[in-house]
This record gives C-alpha cells, sequence and structure tokens, in this order.
C-alpha cells in the first residue's frame, strides 16, 4: 500500500534536508579546500612584499649611507688642501727664514770684507791672497 501523501511529504522533507546539508557540507568543504590553498601563496606574496619592502628601505638606506660616505670624503678631501696649503706655507716661511739668514751672512761676510782689506802681497786674516794691486779673490 502507499503511503499517505503527508508521510511522503514528511519523506521528501528528510531526504531533501539530507541533499541540503549534503551540499552545504560540500561546500564549506570545497571552501576550506579552496582557502586552504589559498593561504600558502597569500602568505608567500606577503613575505614577498616584506622583502621587497625591506630591499626598497635598504636601498634608501645605503643611498643615504652613500651621500653621506661622499660628503664625510669631500670633507676630508677639503681638510686635505687645507693642511697641505698650510704645510706649503710653513714650508715657504722656513725657505724664506734660510734665505733671509743666507743673504744676511752674505752682507755680513761683505762688511767683514770691506773692514778687513789686506795689503797687496800679504796674506789677509780671512785667507786671502792678493795677487796684484786692487785685485782680491775671494
Amino acid at each position: 500500500m502507499a503511503k499517505p501523501l503527508s508521510e511522503q511529504l514528511v519523506d521528501l522533507l528528510i531526504h531533501a534536508k539530507k541533499a541540503e546539508d549534503t551540499v552545504a557540507a560540500v561546500q564549506k568543504e570545497t571552501h576550506d579546500k579552496i582557502m586552504a590553498r589559498w593561504k600558502q601563496p597569500r602568505a608567500d606574496a606577503t613575505e614577498t612584499t616584506e622583502i621587497v619592502n625591506q630591499q626598497i628601505q635598504s636601498a634608501k638606506d645605503w643611498n643615504a649611507r652613500k651621500a653621506k660616505i661622499a660628503a664625510d670624503v669631500d670633507a676630508l678631501k677639503a681638510k686635505v688642501v687645507r693642511k697641505k696649503r698650510e704645510l706649503d706655507a710653513r714650508h715657504a716661511e722656513m725657505e724664506a727664514d734660510g734665505l733671509e739668514w743666507d743673504a744676511n751672512l752674505a752682507i755680513d761676510y761683505a762688511i767683514a770684507r770691506c773692514h778687513h782689506r789686506p795689503h797687496p802681497g800679504r796674506r789677509s786674516s780671512l785667507g786671502i791672497i792678493s795677487q796684484a794691486p786692487h785685485q782680491f779673490q775671494i
């Protein structure tokens, strides 16, 4: 005998509910699998993005360091030039002092030479021998 219509509807409702539950479970499982598959590429992409950002920051830091090093080298070169000029000035001053001393010595010698003229035919006190009158050899 056939089941009453109300029982058939209840059976159909139970069957439909089971089908809905199965579809919902399959959808959830599929969604979970898709999300699991997306998690790793997303994590990889995030990690790669962080690495790129660090490299960009590192490049900025490198450029800043490079600029500072270039400025330090320029400052050092300027200091070397300044010190070289100071050294050259001191060297020139010492050279001028030496030449002044030589000139004073030559002047003193010339003055002494004028005051100590030897007599013709005699040896002078400076060790100069006269060869002829009014001709002296130094």
